[in-house]
């Protein structure tokens, strides 16, 4: 396909009507009022979103079977694959951090490929069957809570920590895992939400001005969620997020002790890249989310471009804030030496 007919919408984020005119190749459609890129168009966009989709589910499928890391430590050795190492948490009775770590890195990022594959493979062949717009909702719904990228970057910073005392050795699934998150990357990046909302006549996120009580229930979830998170941030920062056996002794661990250790070791860019998204960025998250709800609340209009900006910006980073949990999920599964050495999750953690 060399171009994307022209059709009309909404803009999801501020509600404004667009006419988006016929797109050619890398061409896109901006809102005229707050700036958001409602769509955009590239000719084999549909085909590489098929593609790097089946591929990544291959990969997926191939990290799960092999060991994925093994720790070697004062003559003793441990080797383990991604489900071992949830079985593990699952034994030392670390349910919640088991349950979280299965569904943000293996099965919702398996459902997002799976109803991305049935999408774009329904598209090539341009067919609509009865059950493909429930599809794409799953995947409008999934796709922001997908983070296997961030658990791959969690597990180097997992490995970083504990280079100085143990050998480190990557297996066969560890690479599948890497090749599995470059083509979900691709996959979502050439994925257009509103390009198949529009072929599948699907209505926009945006669906019209929200009812005066809409609005006020939506405002109120939000400031409650909001407070809650704000609480336990308090205990997330204060409590010790992992417990460190060593040789009988065991030193508890909170974030930014964490950071101080990997400064002094001179992991420098790793220690700014946790304290930037383990305590810079939900500081940031809360003010912006705050700012944010009460221009909503309050009825105000100015700086909507900024305003999207900063939504936008808001919502990629976000979920970088995950990176501390997984960090922790990596070590309680890997580094289980009985009183030689062992790791296991702290009540911040789960806060």
């Amino acid at each position: 396909m060399d171009k994307q007919p022209a059709f009309k919408t909404h803009c999801n984020l501020c509600g404004t009507p667009v006419a988006v005119p016929a797109l050619t190749h890398k061409q896109c459609a901006i809102c005229p009022q707050c700036g958001h890129t409602i769509t955009g168009f590239r000719r084999y966009g549909v085909t590489l979103t098929l593609s790097t989709s089946i591929s990544a589910l291959l990969f997926l499928c191939l990290s799960l079977p092999y060991h994925f890391l093994s720790f070697s430590a004062s003559g003793q050795h441990r080797e383990i694959d991604i489900p071992s190492g949830l079985l593990t948490m699952i034994e030392l009775d670390f349910y919640s951090l088991a349950v979280i770590t299965a569904l943000a890195t293996l099965v919702l990022p398996g459902m997002l490929l799976t109803g991305l594959v049935a999408l774009s493979s329904c598209r090539v062949q341009n067919i609509k069957p009865a059950w493909l717009p429930r599809v794409h909702k799953a995947v409008r719904q999934i796709l922001p809570w997908s983070m296997a990228e961030i658990f791959l970057v969690g597990t180097l910073v997992s490995l970083i920590k504990i280079a100085d005392i143990a050998t480190i050795d990557i297996g066969v699934s560890f690479i599948a895992f890497c090749l599995f998150i470059v083509c979900i990357t691709v996959a979502v990046f050439y994925y257009d939400d509103v390009e198949y909302a529009n072929w599948l006549s699907v209505p926009p996120k945006y669906t019209g001005p929200a009812s005066s009580k809409e609005k006020t229930l939506s405002v109120q979830q939000t400031w409650a969620l909001l407070v809650t998170a704000i609480i336990l941030y308090i205990p997330a920062n204060v409590y010790p997020i992992m417990h460190t056996e060593l040789f009988g002794t065991v030193e508890k661990n909170t974030i930014l002790s964490g950071v101080v250790s990997l400064w002094q070791a001179g992991s420098y860019p790793i220690a700014a890249i946790i304290f930037f998204a383990s305590v810079v960025i939900p500081i940031a998250k809360l003010i912006v989310l705050a700012w944010l709800n009460w221009s909503v609340q309050t009825g105000y209009q100015m700086h909507k471009h900024r305003r999207s900006v900063m939504y936008h910006i808001t919502e990629w980073i976000g979920r970088w804030s995950m990176i501390d949990v997984f960090v922790v999920a990596i070590l309680v599964a890997l580094i289980q030496l009985g009183n030689t050495i062992s790791i296991y999750p702290g009540q911040a953690a789960l806060a």
